[in-house]
C-alpha cells in the first residue's frame, strides 16, 4: 500500500460527502482504503475530538472506521465478480462490532477488512482494527449492492 495512491475513495467516489470515508466531507473521518492482495486495508491517525477519554478512541468512531471500511472491500468485490469496471453503490444492512480492548491514539490505526461471503448483490465482510499490533475491535457486517429508487444509488 503506498498511501501517496489514490484510495478506492478517491479513485470511483471523489465527490462522496459520507462522514467515515467521503473526500469531500471536510470534516469527515477520510478513511483511505486501499486494495492488497484480497484484503482492503486502510491506516487512519486519530486526532483528540475522536477520543472518548485522553488517548483512547471512542467506541462510535470506531464503529464508524469499521462500517466504512468494510462497506468498501464488500463494493470492491462486487465490482470484481461482476467484471464492472467501477464499483456498485453498496449499503450496511446489518453489521456487529467488537469491542475487545481500548484503542490507543498515539499512533497510526490500522484496518483490515476481507470477504467472507458473496452473493451477486451482497457480500459480507469480517474486519478488523489494529492499534499497537493488537487486534481491539472486530467486524462483521452485510453490505448490499442498491437498485435504483433507493435513496443512496448513485451516491458515488
Amino acid at each position: 500500500m503506498n498511501m501517496s495512491d489514490k484510495s478506492l475513495q478517491e479513485t470511483y467516489a471523489p465527490n462522496m460527502a459520507c462522514f467515515g470515508c467521503g473526500p469531500a466531507n471536510e470534516k469527515g473521518l477520510h478513511v483511505r482504503s486501499f486494495v492488497n492482495g484480497n484484503e482492503v486495508v486502510a491506516e487512519w491517525k486519530a486526532s483528540p475530538e475522536y477520543e472518548a477519554f485522553p488517548g483512547m478512541l471512542n467506541g462510535g468512531i470506531i464503529g464508524a472506521l469499521l462500517d466504512c471500511h468494510c462497506n468498501w472491500a464488500a463494493a470492491w468485490h462486487l465490482m470484481k465478480t461482476s467484471a464492472a469496471d467501477k464499483p456498485p453503490c453498496t449499503v450496511t444492512a446489518d453489521y456487529a462490532i467488537k469491542l475487545l480492548r481500548p484503542t490507543p491514539t498515539d499512533e497510526t490505526i490500522k484496518l483490515a477488512a476481507r470477504v467472507v461471503e458473496s452473493s451477486a448483490d451482497r457480500a459480507v465482510v469480517e474486519g478488523e482494527l489494529i492499534a499497537h499490533d493488537k487486534v481491539t475491535a472486530t467486524c462483521r457486517g452485510t453490505f448490499v449492492a442498491v437498485r435504483p429508487g433507493h435513496p443512496a444509488y448513485h451516491r458515488w
